[in-house]
């Protein structure tokens, strides 16, 4: 089991991520639980819909879809690195920009779901196989510390926060 990160193995930002998943979490479980919560809330939108943004600005379902999916990879990226002992600092990235330039709004919501799945389980299959020695290893992305176990909650966190965003923002208004 991945031991939950305390305080300095990830940047303060990410603390309202870490915060949403339950104390005694097994975080390989929860990754998987949410993949079938993603396939269950995205899998009710429509091609239509898939294109709706709850806001004038704010980015539709397919984008919002989008992000989580450039989120994990980067992170899934850094866990990558620093279990192997990557020193370097690792760039950090500009969501809205990614977003920009993701051309999601030329995509299917089903083809989005389906590189989502890709993505978990390439994530599952990383993090399922690092010794647990991995997981304390600590390097720098985007100029702050942070932990492999760190990167590992902030990806299940991350996701919990955008579901919880799409369920109350979106699905009620479409």
């Amino acid at each position: 089991m991945i031991p939950r990160p305390l305080p300095g193995d990830y940047a303060a930002y990410y603390t309202s991520y870490i915060q949403t998943i339950p104390e005694q979490a097994d975080v390989l479980d929860l990754l998987q639980k949410l993949q079938q919560e993603v396939n269950q809330l995205f899998g009710r939108v429509s091609a239509t819909e898939a294109d709706f943004a709850y806001e004038p600005g704010k980015w539709t379902i397919k984008q919002l879809l989008g992000h989580m999916n450039d989120t994990e990879r980067i992170m899934a990226y850094r866990a990558l690195c620093i279990a192997r002992g990557e020193q370097a600092p690792l760039p950090g990235f500009d969501e809205n920009d990614y977003v920009r330039n993701g051309y999601f709004e030329e995509r299917t919501l089903a083809g989005l779901l389906a590189e989502h799945h890709a993505i978990r389980a390439a994530t599952i299959a990383l993090l399922d196989t690092l010794p647990e020695a991995a997981f304390s290893r600590r390097g720098n992305a985007n100029g702050q510390p942070v932990t492999v176990a760190g990167l590992a909650f902030i990806i299940a966190g991350h996701e919990r926060h955008h579901l919880n965003i799409f369920k109350e923002r979106y699905l009620v208004k479409i």
